[in-house]
């Protein structure tokens, strides 16, 4: 047996393998399931602000020290969750304004979240919004979070940034200690028969996943030691098997994050993906998963060309019909 455990935000886990944000979240039964089957923390789905931007509307009276509002049903299912599981429960807060930004961290952050994961989705409409305002906006927002609280900050990214190592760099500059790499791009797809918007939500496959790999790998930083890890990496989006769980490790992710394949073969799946990944790291030598991370960052590929522009005019090169 093969020792998978992890550290992931300063907190130390018994398995790499975290139950991200879907429906399953939102059933202590199903969470109790993904725990047995080896889940060691759980990301809730993110809590949002409206687009006015008048809710969560804090009204005067309080119930057990905690806002009466619409943000109450997600403080509870936190409150029963970190009840029921000795585990890190991760809230995740989407918001638009900083005072929303800020109290409702610190609502999460009373309700018992072990840590805030950021969702940092915004979609830049309008000229005016260039990528320079909408990063600083993200940078400031991470910043509010950060001192509002004492407990850890994550972000959880989208895919579409210039120069994704200066972002994070920046986000690091106000006190984030890691990343999830990548947010899925929900976007509606067009039915052409009925002549209508088709928002039908898609679940993620493998062939997801090189795009994180590649993220993971540019921002993996090695540590100088033990007690120094600069950024913690999370990879969501497209792990569905061990395989798929030891790709991203070995490209620098401490943790993988999994929902698609949990909605799909339900939280047991995760019994199947622990074996999968402790036979990987028997097969290969490794006696921890800490021995494996980072291998093929590109701090320590053999070859650093295989994960920058020069990998993309060989890799066209190399297509062959079947």
């Amino acid at each position: 047996m093969a020792d998978l455990s992890t550290n992931w935000l300063g907190f130390e886990l018994a398995t790499p393998l975290v139950m991200a944000a879907s429906p399953l979240c939102l059933d202590a039964d199903a969470v109790a399931r993904a725990v047995d089957a080896g889940a060691a923390a759980v990301v809730l789905p993110s809590l949002f602000e409206v687009p006015d931007g008048g809710a969560p509307r804090h009204r005067k009276e309080k119930r057990s020290g905690i806002f009466t509002d619409e943000a109450t049903p997600y403080v509870r299912q936190l409150e029963r969750l970190k009840k029921r599981f000795d585990i890190p429960i991760i809230a995740s807060l989407n918001a638009t304004t900083p005072l929303v930004w800020k109290s409702l961290a610190s609502t999460l952050e009373s309700a018992g979240a072990n840590a805030i994961e950021l969702n940092l989705y915004e979609l830049a409409s309008t000229v005016e919004r260039g990528a320079s305002v909408v990063e600083a906006g993200q940078v400031e927002a991470a910043s509010i979070v950060v001192g509002a609280v004492k407990i850890p900050v994550t972000a959880k990214l989208s895919m579409f940034y210039t120069s994704m190592p200066t972002f994070v760099a920046n986000l690091m500059s106000v006190g984030v200690r890691g990343v999830a790499v990548f947010n899925r791009f929900y976007q509606p797809d067009i039915d052409v028969e009925t002549l209508d918007v088709d928002r039908r939500l898609q679940l993620s496959t493998s062939s997801e996943l090189p795009m994180r790999l590649h993220a993971l790998a540019s921002l993996y930083v090695p540590p100088k030691d033990t007690e120094d890890t600069p950024l913690w990496l999370a990879c969501t989006g497209g792990v569905h098997t061990g395989r798929d769980a030891a790709k991203a490790i070995l490209s620098g992710a401490h943790v993988v994050q999994l929902a698609s394949a949990l909605l799909r073969n339900g939280p047991e799946h995760l019994y199947s993906v622990r074996a999968s990944l402790n036979a990987w790291c028997v097969d290969r030598g490794f006696k921890s998963i800490n021995e494996a991370r980072g291998l093929l960052s590109l701090h320590h590929v053999k070859d650093p060309d295989v994960w920058t522009r020069l990998n993309y005019v060989r890799q066209i090169g190399s297509w062959t019909p079947d």
